[in-house]
């Protein structure tokens, strides 16, 4: 299957003299430059992880504008944000003025997000007081694809200073069309897979799923890409949903890459826990060109997915990451047909 291929970037910046990301400026301008060289190079995303309270990149619009203005193809997205400490409306406005200022070109990767560096770090930024915290994030996203689709939510005033649009409920501005059909779920588990099908979002699927039934990842979660389908068609949705996947994925094309990934060879799933709950971790792949094609052709969930997100190293700075992206489009997406 032809696949998009991009990068997922966690954006860690550490002061280390160890580090080509030393700082949270160079955490941001040089995710804009990796996005850069990623469009020249052919590839076909750019999409960034979203932590709070951490070395990590944690406001993704601004970013994602910076690169939209700076872009002119690719596609711009988040793996994931947090809708537990997102407010619905303003980030529908962050939203689309960032899609606007693109051309169209974000995919919103949405969830309950993963555990944080602080306890309920969203009650810090004032949401969930007295909330369940997973259904507060579903609600917010409810809320979030309801104002993104143009819903009135706000009564207008009968003596505006400038005259409003008829309607007795103002809807959320700017607005960007089709923004709606490019939002995903984060989806850890089977069960969620399916309700985000309910939800007609697509479903953005890890290295990591939230359960485990002893088989090896990739067939987990092709069970799991396979019964989103399964809903998907059951709910009667008009659109083709999409599918991603992530994946490390490293050549060893020269002697760099085998001093920092040759180790990664011999990777395997782990099984561990998150949050208290059983969860399964695929394996990294790293190796020669010619194995790397052999241990991804059997690979089942990647051959069901469309998109495939290539996790990328961001500490080892803008050039090296090029190179990765690039290895991959060059000596193994051909071969498995996925250009």
């Amino acid at each position: 299957m032809k696949k998009k291929i991009g990068f997922l970037s966690f954006g860690h910046w550490n002061p280390s003299s160890h580090s080509m990301t030393r700082s949270a400026s160079d955490a941001l301008l040089q995710s804009i430059e990796l996005a850069v060289a990623t469009e020249e190079l052919g590839a076909d995303g750019a999409y960034f992880r979203v932590h709070h309270f951490a070395r990590q990149l944690g406001s993704p619009f601004p970013l994602l504008a910076a690169i939209g203005a700076r872009t002119s193809r690719i596609e711009i997205g988040t793996g994931v944000i947090d809708m537990r400490y997102e407010n619905p409306l303003y980030m529908a406005e962050d939203a689309g003025a960032a899609d606007l200022i693109a051309g169209g070109r974000l995919q919103l990767g949405v969830s309950r997000g993963s555990p944080e560096q602080v306890l309920d770090g969203f009650r810090y930024f004032g949401y969930g007081r007295d909330e369940d915290p997973a259904e507060m994030a579903r609600e917010h996203t409810r809320l979030f694809l309801d104002v993104i689709t143009g819903k009135g939510v706000a009564e207008a005033n009968p003596h505006p200073m400038f005259p409003n649009p008829p309607g007795q409920l103002l809807p959320v501005e700017p607005q960007s069309p089709g923004l709606r059909e490019r939002i995903w779920w984060g989806a850890g588990s089977r069960e969620t897979a399916v309700w985000t099908a309910e939800q007609g979002m697509n479903l953005m699927s890890s290295t990591l799923l939230t359960e485990d039934t002893g088989v090896p990842f990739h067939q987990l979660q092709a069970e799991q890409i396979q019964m989103f389908r399964t809903a998907w068609a059951a709910a009667g949705h008009e659109r083709e949903p999409r599918v991603s996947v992530s994946r490390s994925i490293f050549p060893l094309v020269d002697d760099t890459d085998r001093a920092y990934f040759g180790r990664e060879a011999r990777s395997q799933d782990q099984v561990g826990y998150i949050d208290n709950v059983v969860a399964r971790f695929g394996k990294t792949y790293a190796g020669e060109p010619d194995q790397l094609v052999k241990d991804l052709a059997e690979d089942e969930a990647i051959a069901a997915a469309d998109t495939l997100l290539l996790t990328v190293p961001n500490q080892l700075g803008v050039d090296y990451n090029a190179h990765l992206i690039e290895s991959v489009l060059r000596y193994v997406a051909p071969e498995l047909g996925w250009r």
